[in-house]
């Protein structure tokens, strides 16, 4: 998932678990529901977002 010159680190914080950790906490924190989209950047793989996917980026879950 990671590219090899990023950090590994980056891999585990850009998961799709942290991801989806995120997308609980700011449901928990706001009310709205949250989506958890893959993007194909591998700067950003996963992304959170209160709107769903647009373009490529590909919807992985839906917090609700």
């Amino acid at each position: 998932m990671c590219s090899p010159n990023l950090s590994p680190l980056r891999g585990k914080l850009a998961s799709p678990e942290n991801a989806y950790a995120v997308a609980v906490q700011l449901r928990a924190a706001g009310g709205a529901e949250q989506f958890v989209v893959s993007t194909g950047d591998p700067m950003q793989p996963f992304r959170v977002s209160g709107e769903p996917p647009v373009g490529q980026e590909q919807f992985l879950a839906l917090v609700a």
